[in-house]
Parts: C-alpha cells; sequence; structure tokens
C-alpha cells in the first residue's frame, strides 16, 4: 500500500505534545466542545486557585487553551468568571496526548 506523500508530509510536521498531569487534567475538565468558566473548570480538577491559575497560563502560553475575552495570562481575580476553550487547531493533538500512558 502506497502512501501518499501530502500525508507523509503532514504527519513529519505535527508536534507530539506531552502535558503534565495537572495540564491533562484541566484539558479533560474543558473537554473539546465547548468552553468553560473557570469557576467549573476548578470545581471539576478539584485544585487550589492558584495552582489553577498557573496551568491555564502554562495551556495559553503555549497555545493549547484560549481565554474568552482573548488574554495573554489570566489573574487570579478574573479566572472564575473567565471562559477558556481548548485552541481547534490542537485538537488531535492534545487528544493523542490525553491517551499516552
Amino acid at each position: 500500500m502506497k502512501i501518499p506523500v501530502w500525508k507523509l508530509l503532514i504527519f513529519l510536521h505535527m508536534r507530539t505534545i506531552k502535558l503534565s498531569g495537572r495540564e491533562a487534567t484541566v484539558v479533560r475538565a474543558i473537554g473539546f466542545a465547548n468552553s468553560m468558566l473557570g469557576a467549573e473548570i476548578q470545581d471539576s480538577v478539584k485544585m487550589e486557585s492558584d495552582d489553577v491559575v498557573d496551568t491555564l497560563n502554562s495551556l495559553m502560553s503555549a497555545g493549547f487553551v484560549e481565554s474568552i475575552p482573548y488574554s495573554d495570562q489570566i489573574q487570579l481575580a478574573e479566572m472564575p468568571v473567565t471562559a477558556f476553550e481548548v485552541n481547534p487547531a490542537y485538537m488531535h493533538e492534545l487528544k493523542r496526548a490525553l491517551v499516552r500512558p
């Protein structure tokens, strides 16, 4: 079976995403369908507020998660009322990263 060249090029250029345990937990909590408020994320992951903010900021700086309204970084006071969603450009790679051992 021959594989088209364009499929090989796409496969070779894909990044392998490695998430920490906290990052994976937050991405799972946000999900891939809808946005989620920071307060809902914190309730779901059962982490301290500071840890949730740090994890969200690291995911946002990598481009894996976006805030609504857009912000480069989120502050502790803003987190509960800010919505977050997974960046659709990384959706497939993040799904793969969540199922890796």
